[in-house]
């Protein structure tokens, strides 16, 4: 009963207040939200109302920002003892004994001497304890870095004068005169190293406290991973001089790689036997233990490290047996103990290096922050991306003082950090103690230990990067082009040379972005039966078409750059081009007008209406083709954006189709594409009808589409019925007449 009333309430209401509206009218809900009103806020008021929080909030805020630098300041005073401890002192013990090894093997890959290698992992450790918000990262010496490292500075010691064998030429300046007279070539190379070092840091801090991260998203995972692989294949043809033994000139530049294997080629004969069984002996060894290490990881609670077993094996045998004099193997040399005097990087130096540091900088803080997002994630705490990259920034520039060189989170040693039970920053402290003790006292032990055995253990190290080869058909078969950016990264990296390869790299990236916005998937939809869902038709069976009405959706955002493309996908898809069926049609009605106007009297006229229409609907026919579809609607859920030239395209679009009876509907339109519609006038010519032609879901605009049509066709109806007459009659009344 109450309902019945409602109804008769509604159905008077709808009459009184529509009393022009005839029966044939259909009452539509069309929804219309208000916006929420943002207050606009001048820039002076943003600039008081931010000084005013800042001045009542002083103290609370110098708290907020120191917590906020120094992270320790909040995790160390709820450090667990008995929980914690533990496994922070076993995983710094075994990450501290492996780091041994790969700083010194890793100081030859940067053009160093090996205690430099040393000196940069024991500070980077103590200064990322304190400022890290990551638990699991292992920071200190990484081979892709220390390569572009060891390349920029081969480069700064050819300028000033030094060639590969250590000794100088002539000097190409009053300046470089003067570095050379008080400095040998390690000296100088450390000086480079170091204020590459500290540009780094200084990019670094930057970008973190203007939070620039964002960067590194331009940075993909295949990317990464091919300009690992890529840099790995440099590492390992720089390497192959020490294994065999070869005193070959440092290749830098593009081609470096194919030309350094030509030199190899070229002088095996030079081969030193020595070395080259040594590294025979150190492979077949390290090889199968690392193996076992990694298949068996689960059940061993501490890796075998065997690196540091070869390296203790190796400088004995050399030392007892004079691999040096008696077959004049290469060896590390005097290693000093102690630390240097603190010293500032050579300012002079920064125009020629302040290049080369930008990519050693975005590829250090995105390996450090990828890293810190994995481990957080698997862990269950969060990170900042920001603070990583300051944490990361200030061990890089406090670092480049005390004669080290960049640094940034290993993937190897951060693995085995977090394998081996590590649970805070605290085990890098441990880390640091290791270290500490070779400092003092062990590294002069290292004296006779033989290059090569470095050159295998940074060799052996790339097993993970090099694998990434067997995974690229699985990756073909999940991305083609992701698959593609990982060997244009691998092979420009590689053969032209890291800087320039990682920039080819980025670029090509980003133009496949682009491409796949300028061609994205255009498609049909159709309705699944018995929902309100769409779907595309040439994707899925037995989908449902909507009689006389197309549903074309466009994957993409709509600017300059696919205007085009949406143009034509659109009137492929549809089979109609408003443009040639305008045309065809005035044609028809010239033709039309042209017959009509033939007649010279009211009889003959009259009599001759209908074959007229016949003649000129048959012609019709033929030269305009009739269309199949009253209402076209653009699902535009996809479009995140579109700029002036895509409204434009819109606007063009819905004037052509409706220009040939077609009405055009957008649907799904987020919030920032329907107020480019509104303000861009798209549809100023309607009046009040404005939000009538753009809805928020598929489904409501098929609905309105169809009843729309089937108003326009009773109203034909009826005026089909009421201008209508009999030729006889109307023949019989002409001759009353």
């Amino acid at each position: 009963m109450d309902s019945s009333v409602k109804s008769q309430d509604l159905e008077d209401t709808s009459k009184n207040e529509l009393p022009e509206q005839t029966s044939l009218t259909f009452n539509y809900m069309h929804v219309k939200l208000e916006e929420h009103v943002q207050l606009e806020q001048s820039t002076k008021e943003m600039i008081m109302e931010k000084t005013r929080e800042y001045c009542t909030s002083g103290p609370k805020l110098l708290v907020k920002i120191l917590f906020s630098i120094f992270p320790v300041l909040q995790w160390f005073p709820r450090y667990k003892i008995k929980k914690y401890l533990p496994g922070d002192i076993t995983s710094g013990l075994i990450v501290g004994i492996v780091t041994i090894p790969q700083s010194i093997a890793y100081s030859l890959l940067a053009n160093q001497d090996p205690i430099y290698g040393l000196y940069t992992n024991f500070f980077c450790c103590i200064i990322y304890f304190f400022m890290a918000t990551s638990r699991h990262n292992c920071v200190g010496t990484f081979g892709v870095l220390c390569l572009m490292i060891g390349e920029s500075v081969s480069k700064q010691l050819k300028a000033a004068g030094y060639d590969t064998d250590g000794t100088t030429t002539t000097a190409i300046n009053s300046t470089l005169i003067a570095n050379v007279t008080v400095c040998d070539k390690s000296c100088y190379a450390i000086t480079v190293a170091t204020s590459l070092t500290f540009i780094v840091g200084v990019y670094q801090i930057l970008l973190g406290v203007f939070q620039l991260g964002f960067i590194s998203m331009y940075l993909s995972e295949p990317l990464l991973s091919g300009f690992v692989t890529g840099s790995s294949l440099t590492i390992l043809t720089s390497q192959m001089k020490y294994l065999l033994g070869l005193k070959l000139p440092r290749r830098d530049g593009a081609g470096a790689l194919v030309l350094t294997w030509i030199d190899i080629f070229q002088n095996l004969k030079s081969t030193n036997i020595c070395d080259l069984v040594t590294s025979i002996a150190a492979i077949a060894m390290i090889v199968p233990v690392k193996e076992i290490n990694d298949r068996f990881k689960s059940k061993m609670k501490v890796p075998f490290p065997v690196e540091l077993v070869v390296i203790i094996v190796a400088t004995l045998v050399s030392h007892y047996f004079s691999f040096n004099k008696t077959y004049k193997s290469s060896i590390c040399g005097t290693i000093p103990t102690g630390f240097k005097v603190p010293k500032a990087p050579d300012w002079s130096l920064i125009p020629n290096i302040a290049a080369d540091a930008v990519p050693i900088a975005i590829i250090g803080f995105a390996m450090t922050v990828s890293l810190a997002e994995i481990f957080a994630k698997k862990h269950g705490y969060t990170v900042s991306s920001n603070q990583e990259m300051i944490a990361i920034g200030t061990c890089n520039f406090i670092t480049s003082f005390f004669s080290g060189f960049v640094s940034c989170a290993a993937l190897a040693k951060s693995l085995l950090r977090e394998s081996t039970g590590a649970n805070t920053q605290l085990n890098g402290i441990i880390s640091s103690c290791v270290l500490l003790l070779v400092l003092l006292a062990i590294a002069p032990l290292f004296y006779s230990l033989q290059n090569c055995v470095l050159g295998v253990i940074t060799i052996t190290s790339l097993r993970g990067a090099l694998r990434k080869f067997a995974d690229t058909p699985k990756m073909w078969r999940v991305s083609k082009i992701d698959t593609v950016v990982w060997w244009v990264s691998m092979l420009a990296s590689s053969l032209i040379s890291t800087e320039i390869g990682l920039l080819v790299a980025v670029c090509f990236s980003i133009l496949c972005v682009i491409f796949r916005t300028q061609r994205p998937r255009a498609t049909l939809l159709a309705k699944v039966t018995g929902t309100e869902i769409y779907e595309d038709q040439f994707t899925y069976k037995e989908l449902s078409n909507i009689p006389n009405v197309k549903i074309y959706r466009f994957d993409a955002s709509l600017y300059y750059a696919n205007k085009d493309y949406f143009k034509t996908t659109l009137y492929s898809k549809t089979g109609i081009n408003p443009s040639l069926v305008s045309a065809l049609q005035k044609k028809a009605k010239k033709e039309e007008e042209a017959a009509a106007g033939e007649t010279k009297n009211r009889f003959v006229a009259r009599f001759n209406i209908i074959k007229t229409k016949a003649k000129v609907h048959a012609s019709t026919s033929v030269s305009a083709p009739q269309l199949d579809i009253h209402s076209l609607i653009i699902d535009c859920g996809a479009m995140q954006f579109i700029d002036t030239v895509g409204l434009s395209v819109l606007k063009e679009i819905k004037t052509d189709y409706e220009e040939i009876g077609v009405r055009v509907f957008l649907a799904n339109c987020n919030p920032s594409v329907r107020n480019m519609l509104n303000n861009g006038g798209y549809m100023s010519n309607l009046g009040s009808g404005v939000d009538l032609h753009i809805f928020h879901s598929v489904h409501d605009a098929v609905n309105f589409a169809e009843r729309k049509y089937r108003e326009k066709q009773r109203e034909l109806q009826m005026n089909d019925a009421a201008f209508s007459f009999d030729p006889n009659q109307a023949i019989s009344d002409d001759l009353k007449d």
